[in-house]
């Protein structure tokens, strides 16, 4: 394969990854508004999540687009991975990272295998216990029980923390990855720099409101 062609397939994956990895901050920005209701309202949390509970839409249509967009995602950060590595077979004789690179983006497949992780906690807390309540064992309709369900989850310290912990990976992974994925679809001029500022505050806010969350439910709630 020429070298032109394997570059524009290297640009392509970048591309791809980054527009994937926008997709699910997307998600991630209406998860958190809806799980952040909770800490004000119990009524309005549990109307957000019954309708994104029973939404023929939202249940059939845009959680399977969701589910591939997370595998795609990871997948696809693994074999761009790779591509690094072996473009790199000969360690450098002396390198120091954290002159070139911060942590953040020198160790994103790190933090996204932990985040990766999360998710699968996260699907067992709540996705499978959903599907299971709703098609295995069949149970009524109860638009109240989603708070309650919320609330017992943050019950244990150790799944409380393990929650904190990947929730500030999380944020280490948005870092980098929301402002990289921005250059990847064109956004390196004036108005990317700017929307940097942005990416960064979301890479704070949203992660540490997760936290919030968590915590608050933890000691207010239990």
């Amino acid at each position: 394969m020429a070298k032109s062609a394997i570059l524009k397939s290297s640009i392509a994956k970048k591309v791809a990854m980054a527009l994937s990895g926008l997709f699910l901050i997307s998600f991630l920005s209406l998860h958190f508004f809806i799980n952040f209701v909770s800490v004000f309202s119990e009524s309005s949390f549990n109307a957000m999540s019954h309708f994104m509970g029973y939404n023929p839409l939202i249940q059939f249509v845009m959680q399977p687009v969701l589910v591939a967009g997370v595998v795609f995602h990871f997948v696809m950060g693994f074999v761009l991975e790779l591509k690094n590595r072996k473009a790199r077979p000969v360690a450098y004789v002396k390198y120091d990272g954290a002159a070139n690179a911060s942590w953040a983006s020198r160790n994103m497949i790190i933090s996204g295998l932990v985040v990766l992780a999360f998710l699968g906690l996260h699907m067992y807390d709540f996705w499978f216990h959903e599907m299971l309540y709703k098609y295995v064992e069949v149970n009524s309709i109860d638009e109240t029980r989603y708070y309650h369900e919320l609330v017992a989850k943050f019950e244990s310290p150790v799944r409380t923390g393990l929650y904190v912990v990947a929730f500030v990976l999380l944020a280490l992974h948005l870092w980098h990855g929301f402002t990289s994925s921005l250059q990847s679809v064109g956004f390196d001029n004036k108005i990317g720099k700017s929307l940097h500022k942005i990416c960064y505050a979301f890479a704070i806010i949203v992660p540490f409101g997760f936290i919030f969350i968590a915590l608050f439910h933890h000691f207010i709630n239990n």
